[in-house]
């Protein structure tokens, strides 16, 4: 199986269809960090996109932009402009994709890019993009004790992922600082690639559980 995982510098997701034996190339403007540099492409998505034939398209588009968690920054960023483009990117990269990944934001809920972004509320509207997400998951239905909510956005043959093992319990039974270690990451330039990585259970999951898929 042929898979581009767009949007991945960290090349979690790739390496997991490696280790089953498929053809998994990453895609981001960064260099990859995953160790997989023979097979990560540091060009545009779109270029890439199109350049071969894909049998599954993986896309993590950035949340900068949209995540709920840099609210405070909302206004500075829609007159600037920043998450116009945050917004029209992740649209662009959801259409061209048979799973997309973000954090909680404005894009699994349709008011907020309706009540300012209206034109690209329409079109969202008109190429069909479901702004409730497929599912919501947790770190801690892949073995990892931490919260993360995540959503996921899935073209119609792409299943829900199943959870593989719940470590609820065990986590609530750790301080709050280490169930939130991603949102209470420490302030600097790896801040960024750090709350981004997809967690390890979460990526063999992608892996195995989509892997055997056929268009």
């Amino acid at each position: 199986m042929r898979v581009l995982v767009g949007c991945e510098e960290s090349q979690a997701v790739t390496k997991a269809f490696h280790a089953l034996g498929h053809e998994a190339y990453s895609c981001d403007l960064l260099d990859c960090s995953g160790g997989l540099p023979k097979y990560h492409f540091k060009e545009n998505f779109y270029k890439i996109r199109f350049t071969w034939r894909w049998d599954m398209v993986i896309s993590f588009p950035p949340c900068d932009h949209l995540a709920v968690s840099g609210a405070r920054l909302f206004k500075e960023k829609r007159d600037d402009g920043r998450q116009a483009a945050g917004i029209k990117f992740f649209l662009d990269v959801w259409n061209y994709s048979d799973a997309v990944e973000n954090p909680i934001g404005i894009m699994n809920d349709g008011r907020y890019v309706k009540k300012w972004f209206p034109v690209l509320y329409q079109e969202a509207m008109d190429m069909g993009f479901p702004w409730k997400p497929s599912q919501i998951i947790q770190p801690w239905q892949f073995g990892h004790p931490e919260t993360k909510a995540t959503c996921l956005w899935l073209k119609p043959g792409v299943p829900l992922l199943k959870e593989t093992f719940n470590v609820y319990d065990e986590m609530m039974k750790l301080p709050y600082g280490k169930r939130a270690k991603v949102h209470h990451a420490s302030p600097g330039p790896e801040r960024k690639k750090i709350r981004s990585k997809t967690y390890l259970g979460i990526a063999e999951a992608i892996a195995k559980q989509w892997g055997g898929l056929k268009k």
